[in-house]
This record gives structure tokens, C-alpha cells and sequence, in this order.
């Protein structure tokens, strides 16, 4: 008789889902955002107002509810994800707000009547964003299905890209640019769902042709080049993104999707050869849209030389410029400044309002959060399991990065002008909704990553040890 021992599977120990913690880092943030509103009141009114508690009370409720969410349905996601987005989120809110104030004071002394608040419209599609970001986390309880779906996420993303192209302007345009759908005094940016149905087409892609895609055809000056052959991707990526450029008048949302599947095929393949191609092919096709498009023309002149287009094409930039200035470090103290004198300042330019009454150490923290959300979402790529979700999680990472490159480099005359929002921060429906399904895809993926394993050890204890009896027969 022969004792043989097997070896169950148990659970190796569980990580704490560092829940309360999340939930003691929302409750700072939602403290710091009534604050910060009470502070905008008190300075620009002189009173408190009963607009401050049902904002805090709404506020509050929203990011409790995503909490609860997140306890139930991905309990082991990264803790810091939804705090930073709500830090953010309630920044922004407390900004658009001190923006109604401003402009509600100008046309009382205009004698005109006060325009409609954006801040009470922001909180609903904060609350819309919510559904939305539960609907994500119920409906996809592995991240890994989404790349079932690539091709018709690629389909949906690019007939979302090409609806306002070829809508009559009257239904598409808003200041220059064909981005919208206008319906009946409603509208959406189908551009801002279709770069994250993208995002998830391009992981799938890369995953599946990565072995191709790697392959060299000959190196030179010290660069592995691809094949001509397998540059069709690179080619197509291209040629979407300049035809948004010519033909929906958007150098962000260009740059934004060029940008991203350059990146991520570089993560894809680790070849540098992909990028230089990339670049080389954009700047050619950046090019030759400046000698033929006009308002692209435009756009690069007036990076060149706001104060020569002061009082007309340059004027935003400009003020945004002498806003900067004007809250140096420190900034004039929330509901200090004149942030309204620049247009759009809700939305294209709201880190302007933002740098004049937080001066440059407010706009930096707002920088760290954005980092501290892209810098989990690499720590999700590296520390998840499969190839998809590693190349989906630095997708959306990289996106947020990308755009608030390109957002604050354009405020900031780095480049030229894309009229982008800043995600969760500029007022606008179909950007925040949108990045709270980027946010609920990471928070997926990173709930993945840090999800315990059940992992096979032998049995120590041999009295508990199972035992099967092996009997020897004998040749007769």
C-alpha cells in the first residue's frame, strides 16, 4: 500500500481591496469641493448660498453611489483611480461655476439678462457619466470579451467619426469645427466615444498581428524597418485621422487618435522604427493640409503669433496668456480673478481660469492628478495578466496623458490651438461621459491585475493529507 498525497487548489492570500480606503480619500475630496465652492461664493457674493448644500449633497451622492459600485462589482480595483477623478471632476465644477457667477455679473451690468448656468448641467451629465460607468463595470465582467467585438468597435468608431463630417453644417458646426450632432438644442460629440471604440480595436489588432507587425525587412541607420507590406495599419491610421483634419476642421481629435495607435503599436512591437514612420508620415500630411486648408493655415499662424491676431483669431490665446500671468504663483484666490474675459473659458480654456486663480501651484497639483490617474493605469499594464488587457490599460492611460498634452500645450502656445476639452474638467457632456467608460475600462482591467489567483500548494499537514489505496498485482 502506497500513501499518495494530492495538492488542492487554495486561495494564496487574498490582498487587501483597500475599499475604505478609496472611500476615506472620496470623502476628502468631496470635502475640498464644497469648500472650494463656499470659498467661490463667499468671495464673489459675500453670503453662502442654499446652492452650496444641494451642490455638496449632489456631488457627494454621485461619487458615493460609484463607490458602492465599485465595492460590489470590481472590489479589488486600484483605490486611487475614482478619487482622482473626483478631485478633478469637483475642481472642475467649482471652476464652471465660478464662471456662471462671472458672467451672470456682467450682464447685470450690461443690463442684459444673465445666460443660462453651465454648472447645474455639468452635475447632470456628471450623473449620466455615473450610469454610464455603471453600466460599463456591470455589463463587462471581463475585460478580455471586448476584443471579441474589435471590428465592430472599429465599424462604430468610425461611422461615429465620419456622422458630423458629412452633416450639413447647421447640424455639425460649432466655431469652425464639424465635431457635433445638433438636434432640437441638443447636443453630442460622437468623436469623444469613438476614440475609446477605438482604443480597443487597436488593442485587439496589435495583440493578434504583433508577431507580423515585429518582423524586419532591413535595418537602417541603426533602426529595424518593417516590412512595406505591413505598414497598411499605420497607413489607414493616417489616413483617418487627416481626413478629421481636413474635413471636421479638428487638429485635436487628429492628433488625439494619430497619437494614440502610434504609441500603442510601439507598445505593441517595442520596434522605434514605428514612431519615426508615424511622425514622419504626419508631419508630411500636417503639411501639406497647411499650403491647402485655410483654417489650418490659420491655426499654426496664430500659435506663431498670437499678438499679431489680437483682436481677432489671437484674442483667445492672448487673454489666456495675461491670465496666466496675472496669478503667477499663488494665484488671486478663487473668485479673484477675471477669468471670463477669456472666450470659452469653460470649456477649450478652463485651465486658464484655473492657472489665474490657482497661479501655477494649482495648475501643477492639477497636472499630478492627471499623472497619478495615467501612472496606475501603466502600473494596470504591467501587473495584468494577458497581452489585451496590457496594451488596453496603456491605451486609456496614455489617452488621458495625451490629451491633457495637447489641451495644456495649446493653452500654453506649446503648439498650436486643437480645441480639445480637459478630461473631467472642461464643461461639456459628451467629454465627461465619455472618460467616465475610459475610467470604468481601467478600473475593470486593474480590478484583474490585483484579483487573487488560486494557486496550487501541497498539503503539509500528512493526518489531513487525503490517501488512495494502489494495489501491485503480480504476473502469474
Amino acid at each position: 500500500m502506497a500513501a499518495v498525497t494530492t495538492a488542492p487548489p487554495v486561495s494564496s492570500a487574498a490582498p487587501p481591496t483597500r475599499r475604505n480606503t478609496e472611500l476615506l480619500m472620496l470623502a476628502f475630496a468631496c470635502l475640498l469641493t464644497v469648500g472650494a465652492q463656499s470659498i467661490v461664493d463667499l468671495t464673489v457674493t459675500g453670503s453662502l448660498t442654499v446652492e452650496v448644500a444641494t451642490f455638496g449633497a449632489s456631488f457627494t451622492a454621485i461619487w458615493a453611489v460609484a463607490h458602492l459600485v465599485v465595492r460590489k462589482l470590481a472590489p479589488y480595483a486600484d483605490p486611487l483611480l475614482l478619487p482622482a477623478v473626483a478631485l478633478l471632476s469637483g475642481l472642475g465644477l467649482v471652476t464652471i461655476h465660478r464662471l456662471d457667477l462671472a458672467e451672470a455679473a456682467e450682464a447685470a451690468l450690461d443690463g442684459s439678462p444673465a445666460p443660462g448656468a453651465q454648472a447645474p448641467s455639468q452635475l447632470i451629465w456628471a450623473l449620466v457619466g455615473l450610469v454610464l460607468f455603471v453600466a460599463v463595470l456591470a455589463i463587462i465582467r471581463d475585460h478580455r470579451t471586448l476584443a471579441r467585438y474589435a471590428y465592430t468597435l472599429m465599424f462604430l468608431g468610425l461611422i461615429a467619426l465620419a456622422i458630423p463630417a458629412v452633416l450639413p453644417s447647421s447640424l455639425s458646426e460649432v466655431n469652425g469645427a464639424k465635431l457635433w450632432i445638433l438636434i432640437g438644442g441638443f447636443s453630442i460629440q460622437p468623436g469623444e466615444f469613438a476614440k475609446v471604440a477605438l482604443i480597443c480595436f487597436f488593442a485587439a489588432y496589435l495583440v493578434d498581428k504583433r508577431d507580423v507587425l515585429s518582423l524586419a525587412s532591413r535595418r537602417f541607420m541603426g533602426l529595424d524597418f518593417p516590412r512595406g507590406r505591413d505598414l497598411g495599419p499605420v497607413i489607414l491610421a493616417w489616413a483617418v485621422s487627416l481626413m478629421v483634419l481636413i474635413f471636421e476642421r479638428d487638429l485635436g481629435s487628429s492628433l488625439l487618435i494619430f497619437g494614440i495607435f502610434m504609441v500603442m503599436l510601439y507598445v505593441a512591437t517595442e520596434r522605434f522604427s514605428w514612431v519615426l514612420i508615424g511622425l514622419l508620415m504626419f508631419m508630411g500630411g500636417a503639411y501639406i493640409a497647411y499650403q491647402i486648408f485655410g483654417h489650418v493655415r490659420t491655426r499654426v499662424d496664430v500659435w506663431l503669433d498670437p499678438f499679431a491676431y489680437r483682436d481677432d483669431a489671437g484674442f483667445q490665446i492672448v487673454q489666456a496668456l495675461f491670465g496666466f500671468g496675472t496669478g503667477g504663483l499663488f494665484g488671486t484666490g478663487l473668485g479673484g480673478g477675471r477669468p471670463a474675459t477669456v472666450p470659452y473659458a469653460s470649456t477649450d480654456f478652463i485651465a486658464a481660469a484655473i492657472g489665474e486663480e490657482l497661479g501655477l501651484f494649482g495648475l501643477v497639483a492639477l497636472i499630478v492628478l492627471f499623472l497619478l490617474i495615467v501612472e496606475r493605469g501603466l502600473r494596470t499594464a504591467l501587473v495584468v495578466r494577458d497581452s489585451f488587457g496590457k496594451l488596453l490599460a496603456a491605451g486609456l492611460a496614455f489617452t488621458v496623458a495625451w490629451q491633457v498634452f495637447v489641451v495644456l500645450g495649446g493653452v500654453m502656445k506649446l503648439i498650436p490651438l486643437t480645441g480639445l476639452t480637459t478630461p473631467f474638467v472642461s464643461y461639456g457632456g459628451s467629454s465627461l461621459v465619455a472618460n467616465f467608460a475610459l475610467i470604468a475600462l481601467l478600473m475593470r482591467i486593474s480590478d484583474a491585475a490585483r484579483r487573487p489567483t488560486v494557486v496550487m500548494t501541497p498539503k503539509t499537514d500528512l493526518f489531513d493529507a487525503p490517501t488512495q489505496i494502489v494495489k501491485r498485482t503480480e504476473d502469474a
